[in-house]
């Protein structure tokens, strides 16, 4: 081959992908089409896909059941427009870089989970979000809408807008709602597609935006995916609110796919005997009903087989009449005294699967394995309010550094429900760091090896502000950055330290580290993207086409990306024939960004026979010699996917 095929170097374009899904459908209504760049593009001509769908298009203004607003087009364009950035590893700030298993990511969410979205796809068991509730006092993301020359602009890294993509959102301002579903919405669109096929979806709110955030979760994920809607008592009543109303309740929406269990293991007995057709449970047969309330249930149970009695009680009656009770002894299903201090009834065992659709679940998880139903009601005793996480994050600072912070036992709850001892949890809205503290703690407890991915944006503390003033000075004082991103990685750290200090469970990693990763511009210049609009003067300054100041781990982080692999896998490097070369998770890529490379170290990378290997366009000692590393590849290790960048 004459040049190596190079990497794209950014996220993907899902508006093509898409249409490519469409050509197969229907590939007479996909051509091609030049985009304002000039370049040809796959596009739908809808005239010719309105045939097709001729007697089901539902046109113009014609009433229908759905959600709009102001900005929805925009933001599903948004969603699918793909960003020329990348992810570059902050070593200085991670715990256990090249071991841990757990992710902190620095930056806008959105451009988080397109930067992710190759290397996670269908990977997630868990998603928990805690995004801001839209009171009025609050902030959303300020996104960037596919304007003409602006999209352009950040398309091609010229916009670097990182750390100002915060706005606060009035109740005064006339969006005030359409604002906060278009911040939402295609953040959810792309979460989606890193759902597991038995993952779940949990976000946090209030009453603000409940409703909103119900209907466009029935659009991205499907109202057949609607879980429940939890209730979670926040705080104790308010004596001093207005009207006499305390609102102390706040609401966790969780979507699913048709795969999804929940439940908790082993609570209950279960048994399988020859004369009960179906495994079977014990359970009291008494209530807590007096005489007055079910005096069809009041009456004296009498064992066939010896004649002894058992009377109903003045307060506490039978939970069936005398004629169910002829029913379930026919059909074997009364247990009398022996072993147990109750009359008891034998009733079939709780079924974690109520239709065929969830075959796959069955096969994975087996027949054998009952769990008891969650309850859309929250047990205060079991998850807490506000107030604890509050406690919890003093203990750790001695000091009110965070405003409201979930505690870690609300997402405990779900963790031990869910009961994945490898699930990668993700919560693109970090905030404080809740759910990566409770992922830590329930590995701790259970031996588990669950991973976490967390996301925040490095939004800078105000001194000004009276909530976030000691949170400042806390920084200030021990040396952090005065940013939410990195009082969240220090949250975490003294977490870690805490729990280790603790009983945890012997078969247990320990793994309590986090490898930071921050958004930033591509590693490479506009040339990569762009060759077609370098003017001949410039040819002298674009001998290479990585950005100055960019390091050789920088350039391996977004190859990992732009590869879709997992973004903690372990990585070593090695000097090869004078180079530096490293092996991520094995042979599974090899990399060599080191300029000068000779055919000779290409046949001893070759003779490792990775899965992938990727150079530096421009580092072969000789135009000849990047011309021929394909063919020493096909003939050493013909398996090998070779790239450069």
């Amino acid at each position: 081959m004459t040049n190596m095929d190079r990497l794209k170097m950014h996220s993907p374009d899902l508006s093509q992908g898409n249409i490519a899904k469409l050509r197969e459908l229907f590939p007479g209504c996909v051509t091609e089409a030049h985009d304002a760049r000039g370049q040809l593009r796959l596009a739908v001509d809808f005239d010719q896909l309105r045939q097709e769908l001729s007697g089901h298009i539902v046109e113009g203004p014609q009433e229908r059941y759905r959600l709009d607003w102001p900005g929805k087009r925009e933001a599903l364009a948004l969603a699918n427009e793909p960003i020329n950035k990348t992810l570059r590893p902050i070593l200085g700030k991670s715990s256990k870089f090249d071991t841990t298993k757990n992710l902190f990511i620095e930056g806008d969410n959105l451009e988080v989970l397109k930067l992710i979205r190759d290397s996670y796809l269908g990977c997630i068991k868990v998603i928990y979000i805690d995004p801001p509730y839209n009171t009025g006092n609050d902030y959303v993301y300020q996104d960037s809408y596919t304007i003409a020359g602006q999209a352009y602009k950040i398309l091609n890294g010229e916009v670097d807008d990182l750390g100002n993509r915060m706005v606060s959102n009035p109740r005064s301002e006339g969006r005030f709602h359409s604002n906060w579903l278009s911040m939402l919405y295609p953040r959810l669109r792309i979460a989606k597609h890193l759902l597991a096929e038995d993952g779940v979806i949990l976000i946090s709110l209030d009453d603000n935006e409940q409703h909103n955030a119900r209907r466009i979760c029935d659009e991205v994920f499907g109202e057949n995916a609607f879980v429940g809607v939890f209730s979670w008592r926040s705080r104790t009543a308010k004596a001093d609110v207005p009207f006499g109303v305390s609102n102390d309740v706040e609401w966790i929406i969780a979507y699913a796919n048709p795969y999804f269990l929940a439940g908790r293991p082993g609570e209950r007995r279960y048994y399988k005997s020859d004369d009960f057709e179906d495994r079977w449970r014990l359970q009291d047969l008494t209530t807590d009903k007096s005489r007055e309330e079910r005096p069809n249930s009041y009456f004296t149970m009498v064992n066939p087989s010896n004649g002894c009695e058992f009377p109903a009680s003045e307060r506490r009656t039978w939970c069936i009449t005398q004629d169910t009770f002829s029913e379930h002894y026919e059909r074997n299903k009364i247990v009398f005294p022996g072993d147990y201090k109750f009359l008891r009834i034998r009733k079939p065992a709780f079924r974690v699967f109520e239709n065929e659709d969830r075959a796959k679940a069955l096969d994975k998880y087996g027949s054998e394995s009952p769990k008891m139903s969650i309850s859309t009601y929250l047990p205060e005793n079991q998850v807490g309010r506000t107030e604890h996480g509050s406690k919890e994050v003093y203990k750790l600072f001695d000091g009110k550094v965070f405003s409201y912070p979930k505690p870690t036992a609300l997402i405990n709850f779900f963790l031990e429900n869910i009961d994945d001892p490898e699930a990668i949890v993700l919560d693109f809205f970090c905030g404080s760091g809740t759910t990566a503290e409770a992922v830590l703690k329930r590995n701790a407890a259970d031996g588990g090896q669950r991973k976490f991915i967390v996301v925040q944006l490095p939004e800078q503390l105000d001194p000004s502000s009276s909530s976030q003033k000691t949170a400042y000075n806390f920084c200030k004082e021990n040396g952090l950055r005065k940013d939410l991103a990195a009082l969240a990685q220090e949250r975490i750290r003294r977490a870690s330290k805490k729990i280790l200090e603790g009983k945890c469970h012997p078969d247990w990693n320990r793994d309590v580290g986090f490898r930071v990763l921050k958004v930033d511009t591509s590693n490479m210049k506009y040339v990569y993207y762009c060759p077609d609009k370098l003017n001949q003067s410039d040819l002298l300054n674009m001998a290479d086409n990585v950005r100055e100041g960019r390091t050789t781990k920088d350039l391996l982080f977004q190859v990992l990306v732009d590869w879709g692999m997992d973004l903690t896998l372990p990585i070593c490097h090695e000097t090869v024939q004078g180079k530096t070369v490293f092996f991520v998770d094995d042979n599974a890529l090899v990399a060599c960004f080191d300029h000068g490379v000779t055919e000779d170290l290409v046949r001893e990378l070759a003779g490792h026979r990775p899965l992938r290997v990727v150079f530096r366009d421009n580092g072969f000692v000789s135009d000849a010699m990047k011309i021929n590393v394909g063919q020493i590849f096909r003939q050493l290790s013909p398996t090998t996917e070779v790239k450069s960048i």
